[in-house]
């Protein structure tokens, strides 16, 4: 029989190429797009995201989580999840196609009520495909959620290409989410099995609601908090503004998403399967954390040291005034996948009242930190992000070390490791930048093909095992039978 640990490397193995590509691409594409278009453009696209985002997770409801977490379910519900799923997508696009006159008034932008109207047909579209990524996730079969991420990126990102270089401005980065919209649900259609019947259970959906309602409530809160900084900074100061600050937050989150994201995927599957046995699942946290750090701490340090060479190579002289939000936003990036797995743990146990409850808390501070600081400039809005990410991994791990004595303390000293071979790094990096001058993009290269040596071979020094068995668990070394 398969062991878990082996499922869960061949899982992460195409998770990470799943999401490699997906975010690969996707920077890429933006890379490009950003000497096409203006900040204001950007801005003017991340006003929206608060609307889509609460939409999707009402389209969702939290079932899909649910049918992850429980062992065992019937046709029957995964049918009820999609009709419910459907039947929302088409409610919450009608919704926002209504909103659409008053969000523009909101933001005084008349080119919203046409973009607001175009993105509900959107999240109408993604709801069809919704049930078939959460069977998927399920069964951690991520090879083909690979393909098919891999497909609708690079389509939909030539569109937004070939639409920005033709002068189509703001409505290129529409045109690519609605692309990517069709083209995924096309292909989950076409590449995995899975039909419904027409069976509508509402003890299913009842049952499901019981995991999903707690669930949908807690990604709500998190789906506002994370947008809230748009919404505040498109009404107190510019829509440059939105745009700068999103390309720092979105260039930041790249590494730490793709981490993340390979780890927390895979992560929930497992942790779920052996939600009983706390040995495990304390032993599938921390080699998780450490998997995670080992590769985003790194990153995040280059990020925060190479600010400036970094966004003029990749997005051009127009964005530098992004630098100092991204330095400062980088730093809330060094803790966000810790929380991230806590918080995975949480969901796979079940515990989905309690995530409710810790969510409440922690996007209640969250978001009378952002408020506070919003008064007080762009750069104050970044460090309130700093604040909150140190709180949210407090208050996560602490209910760790209640339900499996395991809390923060004892996860930081774990990853002590992690922290102290990072050091040598950023120091060589800080000295490359300041001293070595020449063009941005080789300034960048040079100081990240030493920062990258120097940290090999501190990790080989110090950790070599902890090196071996993450990249054993992200798939990019074979696991090694025991005799």
């Amino acid at each position: 029989m398969t062991s878990l640990v082996d499922k869960t490397a061949t899982a992460a193995k195409w998770s990470t190429v799943d999401v490699f590509i997906r975010q690969g691409v996707q920077f890429g594409i933006s890379m490009v797009l950003a000497r096409l278009l203006a900040p204001d453009d950007f801005g003017i696209v991340a006003l929206l995201t608060l609307f889509t985002g609460v939409a999707v997770v009402l389209i969702d409801g939290g079932l899909s989580s649910a049918l992850i977490q429980r062992q065992g379910t019937s046709h029957v519900d995964e049918s009820t999840v999609f009709f419910f799923n459907v039947g929302m997508g088409g409610f919450s696009g009608v919704v926002l196609y209504a909103a659409s006159p008053w969000i523009a008034s909101f933001f005084d932008l008349p080119v919203l009520v046409d973009l607001s109207s175009v993105m509900a047909f959107s999240l109408a579209v993604g709801a069809v495909g919704s049930i078939h990524t959460a069977l998927l996730t399920k069964e951690m079969n991520f090879k083909i959620l690979a393909k098919v991420g891999g497909v609708s990126s690079v389509v939909a990102g030539s569109l937004a290409l070939y639409m920005a270089a033709q002068g189509y401005g703001v409505w290129s980065l529409v045109g690519h989410t609605v692309a990517s919209s069709i083209i995924t649900v096309v292909l989950l259609w076409a590449w995995h099995p899975w039909r419904p019947t027409w069976n509508f259970s509402a003890a299913s959906l009842q049952s499901l609601f019981r995991f999903g309602g707690y669930e949908m409530a807690s990604t709500l809160l998190d789906v506002f908090y994370t947008n809230l900084y748009s919404i505040l900074i498109g009404k107190l100061y510019s829509v440059r503004d939105v745009g700068l600050f999103s390309r720092a937050r979105n260039t930041q989150l790249v590494p730490v998403t793709m981490m993340a994201g390979v780890i927390q995927r895979v992560m929930y599957s497992s942790f779920a399967s052996v939600a009983e046995d706390k040995t495990r699942l304390v032993r599938g946290l921390r080699r998780a954390q450490a998997v995670v750090m080992l590769i985003n701490m790194p990153i995040t340090v280059s990020i925060i040291v190479l600010a400036e060479p970094l966004v003029h190579a990749l997005f051009g002289e127009q964005w530098l005034a992004c630098v100092p939000m991204l330095q400062v936003l980088g730093l809330s990036g060094i803790l966000w996948p810790l929380s991230i797995l806590n918080l995975n743990l949480l969901r796979a146990q079940g515990h989905a009242d309690l995530r409710l409850r810790i969510e409440v808390l922690k996007k209640g501070i969250a978001i009378l930190m952002t408020l506070g600081a919003s008064y007080h400039g762009v750069m104050a809005i970044a460090w309130a992000q700093v604040a909150v990410s140190v709180t949210t991994y407090y208050l996560n791990s602490y209910h760790m070390k209640i339900l499996l004595s395991y809390g923060s303390l004892d996860q930081l000293r774990d990853l002590a490791i992690n922290f102290a071979t990072v050091i040598p790094m950023a120091i060589v990096l800080y000295f490359v930048a300041d001293t070595v001058q020449t063009l941005p993009i080789i300034k960048l290269i040079v100081a990240s093909a030493v920062g990258s040596g120097i940290y090999l071979l501190t990790c080989r020094m110090f950790c070599a095992e902890l090196l071996n068995e993450s990249l054993v668990l992200t798939g990019m070394r074979a696991r090694h039978a025991k005799s």
